[in-house]
């Protein structure tokens, strides 16, 4: 299992990815937007997203939790 936590305060831009998932490695997540750049989210780990705790419009916090891929 692997979490995907939020590096910085950022707003979510685009969700790539839903519950049920399957990702490899290296594959983007979601997108952020934090003073006008975009930064992808990638996956640091393959299998299948069991929990997807963002949406498009969120405002998330250093340290959030982003998604579980397991």
């Amino acid at each position: 299992m692997a979490e995907v936590h939020a590096e910085m305060v950022a707003n979510v831009w685009k969700v790539l990815v839903a519950e049920g998932d399957t990702v490899e490695e290296g594959d983007t997540l979601v997108i952020l937007e934090s003073m006008k750049m975009e930064i992808p989210v990638l996956a640091e780990d393959e299998g299948v997203i069991s929990q997807l705790k963002v949406a498009e419009g969120d405002v998330i916090q250093e340290g959030d939790l982003i998604a579980v891929i397991e």
